[in-house]
């Protein structure tokens, strides 16, 4: 049994693979226990890779909308008022030596970038552009396919490489050690795409940065994930959980594991202080 961790005041988390499951629902019962924990005074905060054009459908199946922590940490979005609050973008300069490195290492890789407005639809910005030889990893992708070098002319809040013949994670020790400090890499699926930010920015910091505005400490926080980019987030949080679907490197970050996110995982921990 799990020792019962003190009521927390802001729970986050991961939408992909956690807060949704395979049918991209929110449950009945996680999204009452969600219901709960706003209503007694908790902060809900959605912790996702997925740039702010992506979290509206997250928000009408949960019928609220929430701060969010979007693109692995770059991005604060908020999506009640559908405003960017803050982000941190990779300069020309960076995406360009970026680009260079990771076509040496990786022969055949497509490169793709994700840029952010004012707001999550903000007509003035291109907000996903690919190369031509860009294959994506899901369906119906909203993007715009231009020259390699419009790819990266603009500052971008992540660069994604995309090579569908490799594992993401053979993709990320092949260019960690070439990137050093300059990059942070992660990824979210094993399926040949990894994900290029700032140095630094991760979901941990922009949790950290969303904690700070509604005045919450880490300790006070659970946090909850399954892939290596929530790896940050659940190590800073007062208590991180790892999914029962979670990757191996997610359950060895975590303090606990639990359901997967087709049983309810996210309800079943958050049912012990909201019921």
């Amino acid at each position: 049994m799990t020792p019962l961790h003190p009521k927390p005041k802001l729970v986050a988390t991961d939408v992909d693979g956690t807060l949704i499951d395979d049918a991209d629902k929110v449950s009945v019962r996680t999204k009452s226990a969600v219901n709960a924990l706003v209503a007694d005074g908790a902060t809900f905060v959605l912790a996702t890779g997925r740039p702010p054009r992506w979290i509206n459908p997250v928000v009408s199946e949960l019928g609220y909308a929430p701060l969010a922590v979007c693109g692995n940490g770059a991005v604060i979005y908020d999506s009640a008022n559908d405003r960017v609050l803050s982000s941190h973008t990779l300069d020309v300069e960076t995406l360009g030596w970026l680009a260079e490195l990771a076509e040496h290492a990786l022969p055949g890789c497509g490169l793709a970038t994700e840029r952010v407005g004012a707001s999550a639809h903000d007509a003035a910005t291109p907000q996903f552009v690919s190369s031509p030889n860009y294959e994506h990893a899901w369906l119906n992708p909203d993007d715009t396919v231009v020259s390699h070098a419009e790819v990266i002319d603009s500052p971008a809040i992540k660069m994604l490489i995309r090579l569908s013949s490799a594992r993401s994670s053979a993709m990320r020790a092949a260019l960690a050690p070439l990137i050093g400090d300059r990059a942070e890499i992660t990824y979210s699926t094993e399926n040949g795409l990894i994900e290029l930010a700032v140095p630094g920015v991760t979901k941990a910091s922009g949790l950290a940065e969303v904690a700070r505005r509604v005045g919450v400490e880490d300790a006070s926080i659970v946090a909850f994930g399954d892939m290596p980019n929530d790896v940050p987030m659940l190590t800073m949080a007062g208590h991180g959980v790892a999914m029962g679907n979670a990757h191996p490197e997610a359950r060895a970050a975590a303090d606990e594991v639990t359901g997967s996110n087709i049983d309810n995982g996210v309800a079943m921990v958050l049912e012990r202080w909201w019921s």
